[in-house]
């Protein structure tokens, strides 16, 4: 596990080079069998599944049916049933998933035969509730149905992005929580020295270790984007409206 202090540890070459990316593995699924685009859909699935979640409450359903329908919905994505058919939202895994809700949501659901929760689609575990308590207050929130995906959407990526800092950061005696706050929460709210004197640091060495950890945090955050889009000229545009989302 890399060191806060070991700069070696702290490249980042790789995530500048666009590689084949899970969405764009996801579109062969559309074309061929394969188990790759298979196991590459489910991933991106198993992380980004919450934002549609929280896009079927804000349309009105109730916290079971909702819960009904994602499953069902991700139980009919992972079958390929859309990916040969649908418009594919500019390259977009964020896009091309909410335009495939959408027509889950209008034509394909028969109520009839709904797929119980936990059936079909076993991977993906539902809010608990500390966080469906936040989504009801989020469902009084006046913004629609989609500035709600797009911000769900824009939080789970920073979300998995420090999930993905943590594994490379040194968690020694809680270094990597008392360093986060620089870059998860308002300035101000933790000086330099205090979180310093915390980790019997010098000050100087905390500065250092944020700076560096603030720069992994950016080429993880774009190779995050980078999973979800089809070409790497989308993924400035996709970081903007991202931000914007967060800012909204």
């Amino acid at each position: 596990m890399a060191k806060a202090g070991d700069s070696k540890n702290w490249t980042g070459g790789g995530v500048r080079e666009f590689r084949t990316t899970h969405w764009s593995m996801v579109l062969l699924a559309g074309q061929s069998e394969s188990l790759e685009s298979a196991e590459a859909l489910e991933k991106l699935c198993r992380t980004y599944w919450p934002p549609l979640y929280a896009y079927i409450r804000r349309r009105g359903y109730p916290e079971h049916e909702a819960q009904d329908l994602t499953q069902g919905f991700f139980a009919r994505l992972l079958e390929k049933n859309y990916l040969s058919a649908l418009e594919l939202g500019k390259g977009r895994f964020r896009s091309f998933l909410i335009a495939a809700l959408n027509n889950f949501l209008s034509n394909e659901w028969d109520r009839t035969q709904r797929i119980k929760r936990g059936g079909g689609c076993a991977f993906i575990s539902f809010v608990d509730e500390e966080a469906e308590g936040i989504l009801e207050s989020e469902l009084a929130d006046p913004a629609t149905a989609e500035k709600l995906f797009e911000r769900r959407w824009a939080e789970r990526v920073v979300e998995e992005t420090l999930k993905k800092l943590e594994l490379e950061f040194d968690t020694r005696l809680g270094r990597f929580e008392q360093l986060k706050v620089f870059l998860v929460e308002a300035k101000g709210t933790a000086s330099y020295l205090e979180v310093a004197t915390r980790l019997q640091m010098t000050e100087q060495a905390v500065k250092s270790a944020v700076h560096r950890m603030r720069q992994r945090y950016r080429e993880l955050f774009r190779a995050e984007i980078a999973s979800t889009v089809r070409s790497p000229d989308q993924i400035d545009e996709e970081m903007r409206h991202l931000f914007l989302a967060l800012a909204g």
